[in-house]
């Protein structure tokens, strides 16, 4: 019907508009009161930097036009990445925004997921105090699902990140394992085939442990090149390749803490204490920071103790660095109403190598309605 919206089944005309229109008035002024300045991001957005900034699920499901004169352009699949971009070309100084507006993604055909939604948030930078910074952020988003009983979930990117520096293995293959921490499964098949030992073919073998004038006179005579890469792209594949098959594997010690880092699972002080028992010195800093994060929400009055918590939370988008959070709707047929992160590293890659702290949040005032949110 013409009048349904996300999650609901009107919201574009009448009273569902009016109680709908209310109910972003307060959340949006809720965010206000804490001192953020209203922003208003561009609706399109230049695709070739956004889409390198998300994760798999989102880029896949990008709303693409093409403008004669700015070339590929993006309808805004989220607020954050545009709020951050706005944020870093005005001088990057500390501050804190608010917004309320629509984003788009794109569905698979019989998809009952919306294509079109509301999503209003904040955005905090440059902060001095990070556990205080993301303990205010969590109060105000849950406190803006307008008494909506919302089950929390908590992870932190920044202790896996920490555990894979730890790896005694080459910064190559530390890097490819970071890389791919936002896709589980391939993070799994990488860290897989760098623990097992490699048995290549004859031919291969005899191919990897060849000096580069040989593999390159090898690549020659192989003939006509076929494909995009060039013979030079070709022999630093190899080159690559024979250097990783040189180290020999990850010990299975080290791939047995990274799993097992990854299986922490539970109420948050009882996860603190398990990755604290694997003493391992790398991850210190993370555990620091966790601790830290769980006294400042218990000073804001949450039970910070029992917040869940899964190591294995936070690999969907590929902006988040650091403490994860979402609140799941009591109705299981809703989508989760809200959610944020840190965010730091997204801050140095819009601002031309010039960073700071980040953290925000964002609630889904549709959803919010449908749960029960009262304007």
């Amino acid at each position: 019907m013409a009048s349904a919206r996300a999650y609901m089944a009107g919201g574009r005309i009448g009273d569902d508009l009016a109680r709908l229109s209310a109910l972003r008035d307060r959340v949006l002024q809720g965010f206000v009161r804490a001192g953020a300045a209203r922003v208003e991001p561009e609706t399109l957005q230049p695709a070739d930097l956004l889409l390198d900034l998300y994760g798999e699920d989102i880029r896949a499901r990008a709303f693409l036009v093409h403008d004669p004169v700015e070339g590929e352009l993006v309808l805004r699949p989220d607020f954050t990445v545009p709020v951050t971009r706005l944020h870093m070309s005005d001088g990057g100084d500390a501050a804190r925004y608010a917004y309320e507006g629509l984003i788009w993604r794109r569905q698979d055909p019989g998809s009952i997921r919306p294509t079109e939604y509301l999503q209003a948030g904040l955005e905090l930078f440059g902060g001095t105090d990070p556990a205080e910074d993301e303990a205010e952020v969590f109060v105000l988003i849950r406190d803006a699902l307008c008494g909506v009983e919302a089950r929390p979930l908590t992870g932190d990117l920044g202790i896996i990140f920490a555990a894979i520096d730890a790896l005694a293995t080459s910064e190559r293959r530390r890097a490819a394992l970071r890389r791919h921490v936002w896709r589980p499964a391939r993070f799994k098949a990488l860290l897989d085939r760098f623990a097992a030992a490699a048995v290549p073919s004859a031919p291969r073998g005899a191919l990897l442990s060849a000096d580069d004038g040989t593999r390159r006179e090898t690549i020659r005579a192989a003939g006509k090149v076929v494909g995009m890469r060039s013979p030079e792209d070709v022999a630093a594949r190899l080159l690559v390749l024979s250097e990783d098959q040189s180290l020999g594997p990850i010990a299975p010690a080290d791939k047995a803490m990274i799993e097992a880092v990854l299986a922490v699972k539970g109420p948050s002080v009882e996860a603190l204490r398990d990755l604290r028992a694997m003493d391992l010195a790398a991850m210190a800093p993370a555990l620091d920071k966790l601790e830290h994060r769980l006294a400042a929400l218990s000073a804001r009055g949450v039970d910070a103790e029992n917040l869940p918590f899964d190591a294995t939370f936070g690999r969907g988008l590929e902006y988040y660095d650091g403490f994860v959070f979402e609140l799941r709707s009591p109705d299981p047929a809703l989508p989760p109403l809200g959610g944020g992160g840190r965010y730091d590293a997204l801050t140095s890659i819009l601002g031309g190598g010039i960073g700071s702290t980040a953290v925000g949040g964002i609630v889904r005032p549709e959803a919010v309605l449908a749960a029960g949110g009262q304007a």
